[in-house]
């Protein structure tokens, strides 16, 4: 088993070419065949269950292969590391955050975000389910699922300017419906996340270890594994009926995903 087998990963690919020639000559030595998400899980892990301060630079990276080019999604761990501490300080009261981040740490995190060079991460995580937003990205046909040594797994991979095309008609089909909010501030978000990269990237979406707990969740509610999941389809049905002002077609899509993946989410109170 995958050893943070609760995280899926959304991630850009850009072309080698777009990094610094330290970074190419670096990165053109590693073999695709490299486990490096064993490698990343594993760094993960270990700085959790840590109790020192842990080197978090010379990081690693994932690579895939297409056309004979070769992409590169960098860990950027360290700028992951310190946007997530600034998340957990965001979400507590400001009467909180002494009792759970010592001040230095405080300061730390302002000072290291600003001066980070890798600012931007090209992967994004979620535990125990997966944001309807990011499978809006992709369509049926960008699907890779099957079996390897760790069991499950379900693969989403498209160009970013796909992406991004279908990241902004399901910005404008919920703006369209509920005007803005949260839920299209995500999107929004999301859209402007993938501006950032290069245009010839790809994007993919990696349920990691909750393939697993999905498959195990549709075989014991009667459907085939995986091969059941609709999981895009579902999202795509949504939005077709939001931009049709069809709240019956809208609803029978989400309620089958979030359905779906509420009780992968169940899980975690399993464990």
């Amino acid at each position: 088993m995958r050893p943070t087998p609760y995280v899926a990963s959304l991630r850009v690919y850009e072309p080698i070419s777009s990094f610094s020639t330290v970074d190419q000559q670096r990165w053109s030595q590693f073999s695709l065949a490299s486990k490096t998400i064993w490698d990343e899980q594993d760094g993960a892990l270990r700085r959790v269950i840590t109790n020192h301060t842990q080197s978090l630079k010379m990081d690693g990276a994932h690579f895939i292969e297409q056309d004979s080019k070769r992409y590169v999604a960098p860990w950027s761990t360290t700028a992951r590391c310190w946007a997530a501490l600034d998340d957990f300080k965001s979400s507590l009261p400001a009467t909180l955050v002494k009792f759970f981040l010592p001040q230095t740490i405080q300061e730390s995190i302002d000072v290291n975000l600003e001066n980070l060079e890798d600012k931007v991460s090209h992967i994004i995580t979620s535990t125990w389910s997966i944001p309807p937003r990011w499978f809006a990205l992709f369509e049926p046909t960008d699907r890779l699922r099957g079996t390897n040594a760790d069991g499950p797994y379900t693969i989403l991979r498209t160009p970013i300017a796909k992406a991004k095309q279908r990241c902004l008609f399901a910005h404008q089909a919920v703006v369209n419906a509920f005007g803005n909010g949260p839920i299209e501030q995500e999107i929004a978000d999301l859209l402007t996340w993938l501006g950032i990269f290069d245009d010839g990237s790809i994007v993919e979406c990696d349920y990691a270890g909750l393939a697993t707990y999905l498959e195990k969740s549709l075989v014991e509610n009667g459907e085939p594994g995986l091969n059941a999941d609709s999981s895009v389809e579902d999202v795509a049905r949504s939005l077709a009926g939001l931009a049709a002002g069809d709240g019956a077609l809208a609803s029978q899509g989400y309620e089958r995903l979030v359905t779906r993946w509420r009780r992968v989410s169940a899980f975690e109170q399993a464990m």
